[in-house]
């Protein structure tokens, strides 16, 4: 889910008046082919379920807001995931969650290709998926105070320290993503690197809007099954570090 961007270098100022630099992505190119049945469920599902976040040749400043109640159906409070990667916690969380809204986001398509298919084959009707840069998909494509939930699962750590400004819980960005937060929404956060578990901290106890909850005071589901990836990190001994901060109610 991360891939670096070849886009000139722009300033953008966000809600909390902070100004982020659009040049950098959280995302590394990843190239990988879909099997035949991947591909065919794919132009069968997609149209319905997905969407690019921008068109080719499309700039960012051209996209326009999400009509979420159209494009699901039903009206629904909203939860976006950020990085849905291969979907296996996506599809069993809709499941369980049925009375609410889920919003992928990944740039991996063979990763959505299998989410894409788990949605067809368990007929999963709460998901929709979107593909390309989250930040501007908070940016653009959804409103302020639009979502119940934000989830953020192990996002790329960018160990080294000349990459940390490619980490994607930035200041401005979780900032972003408190004004996305209806008031008592939820940005819950999960990491098995320690380095980042402690950035994700700090930056998280710096963001006025919002305050650490126990997650079953959390307006939506804390409980994440563990996938695979989750897995290894366990066996290599590696543990996970949660975090749920709710957005103050003012």
């Amino acid at each position: 889910m991360n891939q670096a961007s070849a886009e000139p270098r722009r300033e953008r100022v966000l809600p909390s008046g902070q100004t982020a630099h659009r040049q950098i992505t959280s995302f590394r190119a990843r190239r990988g082919a879909i099997t035949a049945t991947q591909q065919q469920a794919w132009d069968r599902t997609w149209p319905q379920i997905g969407r690019d976040v921008r068109a080719s040749g499309q700039q960012p400043e051209e996209l326009t807001r999400l009509d979420l109640d159209d494009w699901f159906g039903r009206q629904a409070a909203a939860v976006l995931e950020i990085g849905c990667g291969t979907g296996t916690a996506t599809a069993a969380m809709a499941l369980a969650e049925p009375d609410l809204n889920l919003i992928g986001v990944e740039v991996y398509k063979p990763g959505l290709a299998q989410l894409v298919q788990a949605v067809e084959r368990e007929g999963i009707a709460n998901i929709r998926l979107l593909r390309g840069d989250a930040v501007e998909v908070l940016e653009y494509l959804v409103g302020p105070e639009s979502l119940l939930g934000v989830r953020v699962f192990f996002p790329d750590p960018w160990p080294k320290s000349r990459h940390h400004k490619r980490r994607l819980l930035q200041p401005a960005t979780v900032a972003l993503i408190a004004d996305r937060l209806a008031p008592g929404g939820v940005l819950h956060a999960a990491t098995d690197h320690a380095g980042y578990a402690e950035w994700i901290a700090q930056v998280g106890a710096a963001e006025p809007r919002l305050r650490p909850i126990a997650p079953g005071a959390a307006p939506i589901s804390c409980d994440r099954p563990v996938t695979k990836f989750e897995s290894k990190a366990q066996r290599a001994g590696s543990p996970v570090n949660e975090f749920v901060w709710g957005k103050i109610e003012v």
